[in-house]
């Protein structure tokens, strides 16, 4: 929103939930276009359980917002000839997988000023040979530098992940199931969030400070796992213990970066200390080059290297990542992408090594200045302050 200039409309009870006042927004978009061009009404309750394969909720979402949004919307516009209406799936989101993709989206407008078509359904199949063009690059551009709003927002996201990752480490011991971890940096993300909420966005009453994605952490023999959830599993002495903030933060809907592995008590196997060492190596070596002018290969080389002279595969996934407002943005730092960096991106940098059963990874997050960088995630790398007593 920021990025294309539109100006935010308070809605009370909005929330972005199942729970959000649905008349009130539509009472807001019809006020707003009695000044305005355009209005974008966004409900994301159909997401929400999407992402927690609830597909039931879903059903029930899908069904309120058709109830509550399109069908008040469509009877206030009957006889408006100079009213139409985009009605569009923001992203593909599946409660099976869970996951979002860039798969095609269904769309319609109404009312068409060709008159009604043939069209009784839609699905991929009738689309095909159909597209006109892939828009996918040109927003992927615009949204690559972000605005000096944006930024600001980056930095109270990255005060946000510091806060939770600090609330993990608060409750991590012997004993202690994942979910409990996950609690925690949950409830020390939203205070942080809801005190920067109250002291820097005045304007923003309704923003929900609550942090409500499912947690990346993984424990033991489970660190090699992407993105593991947190589970019922409980902590030993001597496990590993990898923290993922990747999305999670997500504070005014900014998404960045941050990573650490702590270990509970001790540090059994070596061979992890080497690795660990090893991630911290190669993330320095990217932020050796990271800057304006460089291209996002040429910080993937840097890191890469590093990783393949210390005795490791050379690694061809990208060590870090454009960041924003949704949860891939570009450019990517691997292999084979010549893009310029340039003051106002933003981006996570990994840096990573494996051993048996064991994944290290460290990752922070960046804005690319004038001159350098600007770090806006911070943690300790020293194996000291990452065994947990």
């Amino acid at each position: 929103m920021y990025c294309a200039g539109i100006e935010i409309i308070p809605v009370d009870g909005a929330t972005g939930f199942m729970d959000t006042d649905y008349s009130a927004k539509v009472e807001a978009a019809f006020t707003a276009l009695r000044k305005l061009d355009l209005v974008y009404l966004q409900v994301t309750a159909p997401e929400r359980p999407s992402m927690q394969g609830l597909i039931e909720d879903k059903v029930l979402a899908v069904e309120d917002f058709d109830r509550e949004v399109v069908g008040p919307i469509l009877e206030r516009i009957i006889g408006q000839n100079d009213v139409r209406i985009l009605l569009v799936v923001n992203q593909f989101c599946s409660a099976n997988s869970m996951k979002m993709t860039r798969d095609a989206v269904p769309f319609v407008v109404y009312p068409s000023r060709n008159g009604p078509d043939d069209i009784e359904r839609f699905d991929e199949e009738i689309i095909k040979g159909k597209l006109l063009g892939n828009i996918t690059p040109i927003i992927d551009n615009i949204r690559m530098i972000k605005s000096d709003e944006e930024l600001k927002i980056a930095r109270h996201a990255g005060e946000v992940a510091m806060a939770m990752m600090d609330g993990a480490k608060s409750v991590i011991g012997h004993n202690v199931p994942e979910y409990e971890i996950a609690l925690a940096q949950a409830e020390a993300g939203t205070r942080k969030a809801a005190e920067l909420l109250k002291s820097h966005y005045p304007n923003s009453p309704n923003m929900s400070p609550n942090i409500h994605f499912l947690a990346a952490i993984s424990s033991g023999k489970d660190l090699p796992k992407t993105h593991h959830r947190a589970s019922t599993k409980l902590v030993k002495k001597g496990d590993p213990i990898f923290c993922c903030y990747c999305g999670s933060t997500n504070f005014h809907r900014f998404k960045l970066g941050f990573d650490r592995v702590f270990w509970v008590e001790e540090i059994k196997h070596k061979d992890q200390i080497k690795a660990f060492e090893v991630a911290v190596k190669s993330q320095k070596a990217a932020l050796d080059v990271l800057g304006p002018g460089i291209t996002a290969e040429e910080v993937h080389a840097a890191y890469a290297d590093t990783v393949q002279s210390e005795g490791y595969p050379y690694p061809t996934f990208r060590c870090g990542r454009g960041t924003g407002f949704s949860f891939l943005e570009e450019p990517q730092l691997v292999v084979g992408n010549k893009t310029v960096l340039q003051p106002g991106m933003v981006f996570a940098v990994d840096g990573g090594a494996s051993a048996k059963d064991f994944r290290s990874q460290v990752g922070d997050s960046f804005i690319i200045t004038e001159d350098g960088y600007e770090q806006i995630t911070h943690h300790s790398k020293e194996i000291e302050d990452l065994i947990i007593n």
